[in-house]
């Protein structure tokens, strides 16, 4: 018998935009909670949006704050975006022959 695959980590996407909507947060105030425990006034909805929809993958700087505020270890955080990675660069180059 052949033991299942392990279980593949998930696209930081979903993950992000499952833990701010699960505290019932905007994206603005998911913005605004970065900025204030960051100490950094430029992150905007806008960014929150695009690393939700995957058009970008936050920087470590980023990840340990967004672990801070949504309260998800960061090693969780840093998998999925691992994740996230490589399903792009597979998008990009195609699939493996």
């Amino acid at each position: 018998m052949i033991p299942p695959a392990p279980p593949r980590p998930a696209q930081l996407g979903p993950l992000l935009a499952r833990c701010r909507l699960d505290r019932g947060w905007s994206q603005q105030r998911a913005a605004a909670e970065l900025c204030a425990a960051a100490g950094v006034p430029t992150l905007s909805r806008h960014e929150v949006s695009r690393w939700e929809r995957q058009r970008r993958v936050p920087g470590g700087f980023w990840l340990g704050w967004l672990a801070v505020v949504l309260d998800v270890p960061l090693v969780v955080l840093a998998e999925a975006a691992a994740a996230t990675r490589r399903a792009r660069a597979t998008r990009a180059t195609g699939p493996r022959a």
